[in-house]
């Protein structure tokens, strides 16, 4: 077959690229949904009109896609623009028009080999110098807004039953379960003080679990030439849709875990912006935005490489209104949902935090003491029992009298670590795991740095 009839075959497969009337008339941010493995997911866009994007910037992520193979076929397009088969042989089409593209040949049935002209390189070239971006195909911002927003406002709440259920491993007072459960079941974020080592790292988890779920993020939203990632594979865990939807749902989301992003010390009042990267030319969404629809917890607050007056006046307006804005390298401010949990652990007082704007905006403040006596001993029984490990009678009295009498400060993490280090202990002698005055009196050295003392083998 030569070039000439080649063509005109291909072309007489193809429907006409006509605009229809639709395709003037604006489209809704929302997505439009359909059912999902019992839940709801939006649709694959029926035209390119539906994506929500300018065309022309699909056809230039079409171009710097081409760009970095010899050939490929429109199955293997459309799987890394995470667009339907059709859309994006029309992209491959019009690009075919205006010479960019050639077509080798059919790959079976309404599927074609592709391959960039010489000109298309040069254009692949020009659009890389403006946009490295090269992946699935980006959803408008407004759409991003629009179903993070129906997302959690559909969410079903957690009850007080889930609260305590979450927060049945840890030892809290009544207190500290019942304003955790406020802020669980309400969403409102939480500000946790206290001394190190009592649970505020724990808690925060704990509370993160209560509400059970997924959530549809997009792999990246693209503002006119730009595109901000928002899907980040070190922080979301995807949830795979069941085969069945494949080609029903709109590729450019994906389904995932409500996210929990954790920061710490080393978090910087830069990282709550857009980062760009030269190199790659695009940004990448900061952390809180990538924890839309889950939760953020700042950890070691007050650690930070940061003023934290300075850290907490950048959450005043995110929190007052739910939406959070960010700068463009260009100067544009465009504005983002701030749809999540905040939890802020720290070890600092209240007075030391020095803010009363930002704690006023925080949903609940809880106070996270050192354990009462009575409170490690049940930590220490529960850790154990959770390891399988027998606690001889007389031992934590033993352990009591031990911090009495070195002056230390009780802390609801200790009696975790040095079960922990009993059974490093146990392992390095290769006997079984117990917790002898013995191992305990090692473990206690090797945690606390102190002076070894002397047992009988007699409990």
């Amino acid at each position: 077959m030569n070039d000439f009839t080649l063509e005109l075959d291909l072309d007489e497969l193809v429907a006409p690229r006509t605009a229809s009337p639709a395709a003037t008339e604006p489209v809704s941010p929302m997505p439009v949904l359909i059912d999902v493995d019992g839940g709801q997911g939006p649709a694959a866009p029926e035209s390119l009109h539906a994506t929500g994007i300018d065309p022309q910037r699909l056809v230039d992520l079409a171009v710097r896609l081409a760009n970095t193979v010899p050939s490929f076929t429109s199955e293997w397009a459309a799987e890394r623009l995470c667009l339907p088969v059709q859309l994006s042989d029309e992209i491959f089409w019009q690009l075919k028009d205006e010479q960019y593209i050639e077509i080798l040949g059919q790959n079976g049935p309404l599927s074609y080999r592709y391959a960039l002209t010489n000109r298309g390189r040069e254009q692949a070239k020009r659009l890389m110098e403006f946009s490295g971006y090269i992946g699935p195909a980006p959803v408008s911002a407004a759409s991003y807004a629009e179903f993070i927003n129906w997302q959690v406002d559909q969410r079903s709440k957690a009850s007080y039953e889930d609260v305590k259920a979450a927060l049945s491993d840890l030892v809290l007072t009544q207190t500290a379960v019942d304003v955790a459960s406020l802020a669980g079941t309400s969403g409102r974020s939480l500000f946790l003080f206290g001394p190190p080592g009592n649970g505020k790292t724990s808690l925060g988890r704990a509370l993160h679990h209560v509400v059970a779920g997924d959530v549809w993020i997009p792999h990246c939203i693209g503002i006119g030439g730009d595109i901000i990632r928002i899907y980040d594979a070190q922080c979301h865990q995807p949830h795979d849709v069941s085969p069945e939807f494949h080609n029903d749902v709109d590729r450019r989301w994906v389904r995932i875990r409500r996210p929990f992003v954790v920061c710490g010390g080393e978090m910087t009042i830069e990282a709550l912006d857009l980062a760009y990267s030269d190199a790659l030319r695009f940004y990448e969404a900061p952390l809180h935005v990538k924890a839309n629809g889950g939760t953020f917890l700042i950890d070691d607050f007050g650690r930070q490489h940061v003023n934290p007056e300075q850290l907490l006046n950048r959450w005043i307006i995110p929190l007052e209104h739910n939406i959070d804005h960010l700068t463009l390298r260009t100067g544009q401010l465009i504005h983002v949902p701030f749809r999540l949990m905040l939890i802020v652990a720290t070890n600092l007082s209240l007075t030391k935090i020095g803010d009363p704007a930002f704690l006023r905006r925080m949903g609940y403040r809880l106070l996270l003491e050192a354990p009462t006596e009575e409170g490690y001993a049940q930590i220490f029984e529960d850790y154990a029992c959770r390891r399988d490990v027998a606690v001889p009678s007389g031992l934590i009295a033993s352990i009591l009298d031990r911090y009495r009498r070195e002056d230390r400060d009780l802390r609801a993490s200790e009696p975790r670590d040095l079960i922990e280090r009993c059974r490093d202990i146990c392992r390095l002698k290769n006997i079984p795991v117990e917790l002898s005055l013995e191992t305990i009196d090692l473990a206690w050295a090797g945690y606390f740095g102190a002076a070894m003392e002397t047992h009988s083998r007699e409990m």
